[in-house]
């Protein structure tokens, strides 16, 4: 083999491997960019609600991440819970409102004080533990932070984290 036809192979081996390597780039990095959080996601990522305005035993439904949110404000005759987010004087259960056994929204059943998913029949008392059907678990609590009547979705404040440490979120 003569050195030109040696050294134009080298050239082309080498040109071939160039052009392997900045498409394995590009493909690493379309990767990574799946795995990033959607801009919409991003966006949603804190929200604010004002709890001073809440009525007893009504459910306010919030949004945060796509997700329903349930705000209710339980009144005194309520059971008090470990999973009650205590703001002043006043208690309240904050969760995702997503039924454990397949994602439905429970309804909140006033007069009963209880939610009630319509796609199983799951049961959730007011504090969002199963009590009947086949949610395998209680209502999920988000994230959250406690600043003064207001409630910040997304932040982990120091009444989630003992929430957390106490095993009552997993």
């Amino acid at each position: 083999m003569k050195k030109n036809e040696h050294d134009r192979r080298n050239l082309m081996g080498l040109a071939l491997g160039g052009f392997t390597a900045l498409g394995g780039l590009g493909a690493l990095y379309a990767v990574k960019r799946t795995w990033d959080p959607l801009p919409s996601v991003k966006a949603a990522g804190f929200t604010t609600i004002d709890l001073s305005g809440a009525e007893e035993n009504v459910l306010n439904i919030e949004k945060w991440r796509g997700k329903p949110i349930f705000v209710l404000k339980k009144s005194k005759d309520m059971k008090p819970d470990d999973r009650d987010v205590i703001v002043g004087s006043d208690r309240f259960h904050i969760s995702i409102g997503l039924c454990t056994h397949l994602g439905c929204i429970p309804a909140y059943i006033s007069d009963e004080k209880k939610f009630k998913c319509a796609c199983h029949g799951g049961e959730f008392d007011s504090s969002g533990h199963q009590t009947f059907g086949p949610p395998p678990s209680p209502l999920e609590i988000p994230p959250f932070k406690v600043n003064g009547t207001t409630l910040v979705l997304g932040e982990e404040g120091s009444e989630f984290l003992k929430m957390k440490a106490a095993g009552i979120i997993a």
